[in-house]
């Protein structure tokens, strides 16, 4: 295939994505103002139905807005060779494939994120201010972008050397080194985030004794659950929204409670959200969702190996010499019809984990309880009650919350 050939493919990939996600904006924003589903009657009062619906409008204008000047930019980098001209730079300071790899990344990576700044900076000071969501400072703000570039750069610069290497060193069967490497970081991040890069952005207190950690520790023992790490954190540093989760494998499994839920949820309802928490852990949702991430990471490293050494990749992005880099670039734009599907399979796989997580709070806890803090999450996070279902089907990691609300009405 000629190079020409691959960057009209490149661009008509791009094109579609940016068609089929302003299709889906536009069928979300329609979707807004109809009638509330019967079971969510009474979550919000008029009053804040109406600023529900505000909010969900500019949030979806301003997210056309922000992906239009993305698009505008990527499209500026193919059609004038604002790819080739970071590699040339990169190779004019090291000759290292390695090296000039961290330097390309490093430089693309760093000015994509400083070119879209305005727009976080206004999603967070001007949209989550004006709605009463957001609680962190300019400085705090300052922080987390330096701590995300340092902890980036580390964790991707090893990741990424790694690679290079295996290409190097094996480049017929670099892609069973490299998923062995993937799939390592990921299991050990999937155990110690909370514990370990968490903590760099939040402060965690192990959850004090009363009777908020009796029922937990109960309603626990009830469904055969060990549970030793429940901890609270300081989520009101940054949003008044409110949130738990649950993070790690074996005995490095962890619950983490958002200060904001506790202010917000009743001692039931918190407990109720923790059921379903744990409910997760009880059906090997997490097993199962790493099982998928690794055969996905293994399946895209494999597809890669096919093509990382074709030079007609980096020929097409306009550099006059082929590089590893500029392949995976490259490569990374034509498999975005391949991610997109399996994002779509493993959405619906997480919908469904979420009614199974559901049925197993209702089961030993509480299927009103759980009902009750859905709603209120809802209420206070401006939750939108009625999404189209088509971009539910793209975009949807969780069922909307009608539907949640029916599945758990069903099973009183």
């Amino acid at each position: 295939m000629r190079a020409e050939t691959v960057f009209i493919l490149i661009v008509a990939i791009l094109i579609a994505d940016f068609i089929l996600e302003r299709i889906l904006s536009f069928l979300n924003y329609k979707s807004l103002g109809k009638s509330v589903p019967d079971e969510l009657k009474g979550t919000y009062d008029e009053e804040k139905y109406a600023k529900q619906q505000k909010y969900e409008k500019e949030n979806i204008r301003f997210s056309v807005i922000s992906s239009v000047f993305s698009s505008i930019l990527i499209f500026l980098m193919l059609f004038f060779d604002g790819f080739a001209f970071v590699d040339s730079f990169a190779r004019s300071v090291s000759t290292d494939p390695g090296f000039s790899a961290l330097i390309f990344f490093g430089i693309l990576l760093i000015s994509f994120d400083l070119i879209n700044s305005p727009f976080e900076i206004y999603d967070i000071f001007v949209i989550e201010q004006k709605y009463g969501f957001n609680k962190t400072t300019p400085l705090t703000y300052f922080l987390d972008k330096i701590k995300g570039w340092l902890i980036g750069g580390i964790i991707g610069g090893i990741i990424l050397s790694l690679i290079v290497i295996f290409i190097q060193k094996f480049p017929d069967t670099f892609w069973i080194f490299a998923w062995i490497t993937i799939t390592v970081f990921m299991i050990f991040f999937t155990m110690f985030y909370s514990s370990v890069i968490a903590p760099l952005f939040n402060k965690q207190t192990p959850l004090e004794e009363g009777e908020l950690k009796s029922g937990i520790t109960a309603f626990a023992q009830k469904a055969g659950f060990k549970l030793d790490n429940i901890y609270v954190i300081d989520g009101s540093k940054r949003t008044t929204k409110a949130n738990a989760y649950f993070s790690g494998l074996f005995s490095k499994k962890r619950i983490v409670l958002f200060d904001t839920l506790i202010k917000e949820l009743t001692p039931g309802q918190i407990i109720a959200v923790l059921a379903h928490e744990i409910g997760h852990y009880k059906k090997k949702h997490t097993l199962m969702m790493i099982l998928f991430s690794v055969i996905q990471t293994g399946g895209l490293l494999f597809v890669l190996s096919l093509f990382i050494g074709n030079s007609v990749l980096s020929s097409a992005l306009g550099a006059e010499a082929h590089s590893i880099h500029m392949a995976i670039i490259a490569f990374g734009i034509l498999y975005v019809p391949i991610s997109t599907i399996t994002g779509i399979f493993l959405n619906m796989l997480s919908r469904k984990h979420e009614y199974e997580a559901d049925n197993f709070a209702s089961k030993y806890f509480s299927a009103e309880e759980l009902s009750g803090a859905l709603k209120k999450l809802a209420e206070n996070n401006l939750s939108n009650l009625t999404p189209h279902p088509l971009y539910v089907f793209f975009h949807y990691s969780h069922p909307p919350i009608g539907e949640r609300i029916r599945n758990l009405m069903n099973r009183l």
